[in-house]
This record gives structure tokens, sequence and C-alpha cells, in this order.
């Protein structure tokens, strides 16, 4: 027999469902330290909640130890952005299940950590949970004069061989967290992602 309790709670359930909730979006932000994700996430946010905004003095970040969860609305869709620092490389991978979408940033000024980058890449767009994750690629710091070209930055990371052979739809912009170049690129990308 069915006790009385659970009758009343299941019939008020069916007269007063509760909301549905839309899929909540998890974004990963990637990339060694000191690419500029820290400055990249508060850029970002500030830009969604303000629209146009003026790019005044970036504010003081340090590298993240751990992960950042910042929650943003586009197109009336919740994104949440979890940056993870670059230091917690090896457990990305503990992540990468709850995901939807990943921001890779690379320091395109940091010739040295090129190649660490485009390995750390690689690994990220090998990951069988991120096979149907959308991945934008973000060449960050090209207001800095010693930046490789976007042609030169392609090349080193064969980045057209990349796409052509990952399975996850791939995405490149050039950026500037401290300018604020690209980033208006970068949040329409997040709107085009958020389901």
């Amino acid at each position: 027999m069915v006790p009385r309790e659970a009758t009343v709670l299941h019939a008020n359930a069916q007269r007063n469902p509760e909301p549905k909730m839309s899929r909540h979006e998890v974004c990963l932000l990637l990339g060694a330290t000191g690419v500029g994700k820290t400055l990249l996430l508060k850029r970002l946010l500030k830009l969604s909640l303000q629209g146009a905004v003026e790019m005044d003095s970036p504010p003081h970040t340090l590298p993240t130890v751990g992960t950042n969860l910042t929650d943003m609305t586009l197109r009336r869709k919740k994104l949440t952005i979890r940056e993870l620092g670059g230091c917690m490389g090896p457990i990305w991978p503990s992540y990468f299940n709850d995901c939807s979408s990943v921001i890779f940033v690379v320091d395109s000024s940091n010739i040295a950590q090129v190649s660490a980058s485009c390995i750390q890449l690689l690994s990220v767009l090998s990951a069988e949970p991120l096979r149907d994750a959308s991945v934008l690629i973000i060449f960050n710091k090209r207001d800095v004069h010693c930046t490789m070209s976007l042609v030169e930055m392609r090349s080193l990371f064969r980045l057209d061989d990349v796409v052509a052979c990952a399975p996850q739809p791939i995405t490149m912009l050039e950026a500037s967290a401290r300018s604020g170049t690209g980033l208006r690129e970068v949040l329409a990308w997040l709107e085009s992602v958020a389901k």
C-alpha cells in the first residue's frame, strides 16, 4: 500500500511541476601558466555584463593555482567558465567529462612556451570526453611587439593538420586580453556554443 503522504506529494507534483532548468553549460578555459587566462576571463565577464566597455588599465592578476569559476549569462543561457591553472595540466582530464566547450589560450609572445602549448593542445583534442566539444584556440597577447604572426603560429602548431584530424569543430582567434582586441569575437563564439 502506498503511504498517503507519498500520494499527496505526487499529486501536488502533477499540479505544480517544477520548472525545467535548461542544461547548464560548462566551458573549460585552459592554457599554460602565464598565458593570460585570468585577465581574459575578467575582461569577458565585464564585456558580457556592460556591453560596450572601455578597456581601462588591466586588473592585477596572479597565476591561478586551482580553478576559477565564473558564471555568465549569454542570450538567456547560463554558462560557467571553469579556468584551470596551467600548473594543473596533469589533472585537467578529470574535468573533461563535465564540459561542452573548451577555450585553449596560447601566449603568442612567448616563443619558448609555444611547443609545450602545442603538446598540451594535442592532448586536449585527443581526449575522448571532449570528442564533441567545440574548441576555441586563442592566440593571446597580440599587443606585445615580439609576437609571432598568425601564419607563423599556424605553421608551428601545424594547425591545418590538427584541424583536419581533430573530431571537434575548432575556431582560432587572435586577441589581447590587455587591450581588449578580439574579445567581442570571443564573446560571440561563446554565445554561439551556449546551447
